[in-house]
C-alpha cells in the first residue's frame, strides 16, 4: 500500500516557529521583566496569524515563560524576592544532582566544550553584554546536564530558567558584572578530577550565589 504524504499544517509550523523563538528570547532575557505582549503584536512581528500566536502563547504560559492575567494581559514574568528564592532553591536541588549524574560521562571533549563556552561567557561579561552573558551561562549548564540523560529533570530546570530569564538579564545589566562566574572554573576542575562532592558543591554555590544578586 503506497504511503500518502501528510500535508503540513501551515498554522502548526508557524506556531512552532513562534513558540521556539519567543521561548528562547524569554529564557535568555531578551525581554524586560513584566514586559507586555499582545497577540496582534506577536503576529505582526513574526508574520503569523492570530491562531498560531495564541497557541504559542498558551504553551508558554503553561511553561511559566509568560503570565496571563485574569484581564487577559500577557507579559513576561516579574518576580518577587520570595519567588526568586523559591526558584533558587529548586535549582540548588536539581542542578547538583544532574551534574553528579553527568560526571561518569564527562569525557575530555565535553570538558573542552564547557571550557570554550566559559570563555564566551567571560567575553560577554567583559563587554557588558547582559543577554550574551545569560545565554552562555545557561549554555554552560545545559551542555553539562545533557550528559546526565535525565530529560524530566532538565525539563523542570528549563521551566525555572524561563521564569528567571528576564530578571537575570535586568539585574546583571544593572550590577555591570565584568567577570565570569568563578564557580565555573571550580566545576571544570571537579569534572577533570572526577570529584563528585566537589562538583555538587561548585554547582550549588554557583546557582545560589548568582541568584543572590537577584533577590537583593
Amino acid at each position: 500500500m503506497p504511503i500518502t504524504p501528510r500535508l503540513t499544517d501551515p498554522n502548526a509550523a508557524a506556531h512552532e516557529r513562534l513558540y521556539r523563538s519567543l521561548r528562547q528570547q524569554v529564557m535568555h532575557g531578551e525581554m524586560d521583566p513584566g514586559q507586555s505582549l499582545t497577540l496582534r503584536g506577536l503576529g505582526k512581528a513574526f508574520g503569523v496569524s492570530m491562531t498560531p500566536a495564541r497557541e504559542a502563547v498558551r504553551r508558554l504560559v503553561a511553561e511559566g515563560a509568560l503570565t496571563l492575567s485574569s484581564s487577559g494581559r500577557i507579559s513576561t514574568p516579574e518576580l518577587t524576592p520570595e519567588r526568586i528564592e523559591e526558584l533558587a532553591a529548586i535549582r540548588a536541588l536539581l542542578e547538583p544532582e544532574m551534574a553528579a549524574r553527568a560526571l561518569p560521562r564527562a569525557h575530555f571533549a565535553l570538558i573542552e566544550r564547557l571550557a570554550a563556552i566559559n570563555m564566551l561567557n567571560a567575553e560577554a561579561a567583559v563587554k557588558g553584554d547582559a543577554v550574551g552573558y545569560v545565554r552562555t551561562n545557561l549554555e554552560f549548564h545545559r551542555t553539562l546536564y545533557l550528559r546526565a540523560q535525565t530529560p524530566a529533570m532538565l525539563a523542570m530546570c528549563e521551566t525555572v530558567w524561563l521564569q528567571l530569564g528576564p530578571t537575570m538579564r535586568a539585574v546583571y545589566a544593572r550590577v555591570k558584572r565584568r567577570e565570569p562566574p568563578q564557580h565555573h572554573r571550580m566545576i571544570l576542575a571537579a569534572l577533570k578530577a572526577g570529584d563528585e562532592p566537589g562538583l555538587r558543591l561548585a554547582v550549588r554555590t554557583d546557582v545560589t550565589q548568582g541568584l543572590r544578586h537577584l533577590a537583593g
